[in-house]
């Protein structure tokens, strides 16, 4: 395992990081280092399974391996849509929205694990099959072209995967994984950096009063978070 899979000291993540993503000092010291392989899954096919189309993305598999928390934003809210763009500055409004989500949805894990199938945020098999959609004919051919696109690009063939990776986005416009993806692959200089390019934010700006991430449905979760305007 590679040393920069996680940060070794909390000085080494920057504060807008931080807000973000939801974390703040003291939450960021509690987090587990993972003292096992982490694997890169390069093709998305875990996605491509279980309908993830962003991250951070959880899904609650118990022991039995039986999903009882369907794929759903682990802690996010939209609050990152407030940041300025180009200095990735957070109003502190929305940085408290992220925080106080994050702090929320990682209670209710913990809560998960203590007290296993006694726990209240689990889903009855109903719940659960009610929250997860089978693939859309769109959405399937959405993932082929994907899957072509990457297959052409590891190839050494990126004119003819751009394509095919275009064709992923049009048809599943909220895959942001797809679109981030294909940015990264558009450019190797973009490589490890952040693939969010004018474009990129465009595409969140059109959202509108649309959700980046879908609201999380669990008890004490509070309402999307929406900027004041004026």
């Amino acid at each position: 395992m590679r040393e920069f899979i996680r940060p070794t000291a909390v000085g080494d993540v920057p504060q807008t990081i931080l807000d973000i993503m939801g974390w703040d000092a003291e939450f960021l010291k509690r987090a587990g280092v993972p003292t096992y392989p982490c694997l890169i899954d390069r093709d998305h096919a875990v996605a491509e399974l279980y309908g993830i189309v962003n991250v951070p993305t959880a899904v609650w598999i118990d022991e039995a391996g039986r999903i009882v928390r369907p794929p759903e934003p682990a802690g996010m809210g939209d609050g990152f849509r407030a940041m300025n763009t180009t200095t990735f500055e957070m109003p502190a409004e929305a940085a408290a929205d992220n925080k106080r989500r994050r702090r929320i949805y990682v209670d209710a894990l913990r809560d998960w694990i203590a007290k296993g199938a006694k726990s209240e945020h689990l889903l009855l098999p109903e719940e659960v099959q009610r929250r997860m959609t089978s693939p859309t004919r769109s959405e399937a051919l959405a993932d082929a072209h994907f899957r072509v696109g990457a297959h052409l690009h590891r190839s050494g063939r990126p004119d003819a995967a751009r394509p095919h990776l275009e064709e992923a986005v049009r048809l599943r416009p909220e895959s942001w994984s797809f679109r981030r993806q294909a940015i990264v692959l558009s450019d190797p200089a973009l490589t490890g950096q952040v693939a969010a390019t004018p474009e990129y934010w465009q595409a969140v700006i059109s959202l509108g009063d649309g959700h980046y991430y879908p609201p999380i449905e669990m008890r004490g979760m509070p309402p999307p978070f929406r900027r004041a305007r004026g």
